[in-house]
């Protein structure tokens, strides 16, 4: 029978940065858990400049050939002010006005329910639309004026947004500048072997490039094409409409399902059924698309399966926000890759 002591003989010894300088070690802990209290008021906003340095890297690169590093890397921040940001909250702005126009159609009662219930009464299948519609149209303004006011909450607390896209610019300007240096210095600060660190750095490359430029270039892709045949069929809201595509064609299971079934629906119901004809095969189109763009733009990566994809973007979503969209994914990932070089270490170092 094996006593207490020859099991404690047998455990391998602490390493002797956490014994020897236990003091520093608990400073450390505390001084990264103070850090970490100072970022979470304000985590989404740092997240989403990681993002776009992210993006802009190789902008910067590229500026950095005819210009200092820091005159670059401002050239490139006022570059993504001016392109990314400023429209993307006109976008937005848009969407919201567009948003409340329709809610204030479904509230009126200005859709015709009773064509698309005889055009569907002409398949052989009997449903009283109307009488469902009539019913349910409170829910559905509703919900429309829900989704309009959230939007809206966001938009109106005006000083913390500007705070935080202060934070974002300033953290997107700080990692354009030096983001190799911190990539350094936290290569020195972890106690990991380099193999490791260059593995991780690639796969978690990886996992940025499929969650955030391939997601979000497949997304602007359709939400543009889709976006462009509603706009030439005459429907309403286009801008709401784009930015519906764009936001649920990041979403999984969803797609621009969401948008041009909705628009086939709407078109029958006006009186314009070669028009919804048209929409339908075309945002059939699109939507197989994706089969397509996504492995060609993503790639495969072996820490992004499906299951991953999923809790992480709705998991994302509310522990980070907006920009969990995007980062939750890779956090998701990035345990498993973590966890994968962990184990495969242990194991090396059990049968060494």
């Amino acid at each position: 029978m094996v006593t207490c002591c020859e099991t404690m003989a047998s455990r391998p010894e602490p390493p002797t940065s956490f014994v020897g300088q236990s003091g520093l070690t608990a400073l450390a802990l505390l001084a990264g858990l103070l850090a970490l209290f100072v970022f979470l008021p304000y985590l989404q906003f740092v997240l989403f400049g990681v993002v776009l340095a992210y993006i802009s890297l190789p902008v910067q690169h590229r500026a950095e050939q005819y210009l200092r590093p820091t005159l670059a890397a401002l050239a490139t921040v006022v570059g993504m002010l001016l392109l990314v940001l400023i429209p993307l909250i006109f976008v937005v702005l848009v969407a919201v006005r567009q948003s409340l126009m329709l809610e204030r159609a479904v509230r009126s009662g200005q859709l015709d329910v009773a064509s698309i219930e005889n055009l569907i009464e002409t398949a052989g299948y009997a449903v009283d639309l109307t009488a469902l519609y009539g019913s349910n149209q409170g829910r559905i303004a509703s919900a429309l004026q829900t989704v309009t006011s959230s939007v809206f909450d966001f938009v109106g607390s005006l000083p913390g947004l500007f705070i935080g896209l202060t934070i974002t610019l300033f953290v997107l300007f700080a990692l354009l500048r030096d983001g190799a240096k911190l990539v350094a210095w936290v290569q020195w600060v972890l106690p990991i072997d380099g193999d490791v660190l260059d593995e991780l750095r690639e796969g978690f490359d990886a996992l940025m490039w499929a969650s955030v430029v391939g997601n979000v270039l497949v997304a602007v892709i359709q939400a543009v094409l889709l976006g462009a045949g509603l706009a030439i069929a005459g429907l309403p809201a286009v801008i709401f409409l784009t930015v519906a595509t764009f936001v649920l064609t990041l979403l999984p299971l969803v797609g621009a399902f969401g948008v041009w079934i909705p628009a086939v629906l709407y078109l029958v119901a006006a009186g314009r059924p070669v028009a919804g004809v048209a929409i339908a095969i075309y945002g059939m189109l699109i939507s197989v698309s994706d089969l397509y763009l996504r492995p060609a733009l993503i790639g495969r990566s072996s820490a992004l399966n499906s299951a991953i994809i999923v809790i992480g973007i709705f998991g994302g979503l509310v522990v980070f926000g907006a920009v969990g969209l995007f980062i939750g994914p890779v956090v998701v990932g990035g345990a498993k890759l973590v966890f994968d070089c962990y184990a495969r270490t242990h194991t090396n170092e059990s049968t060494a």
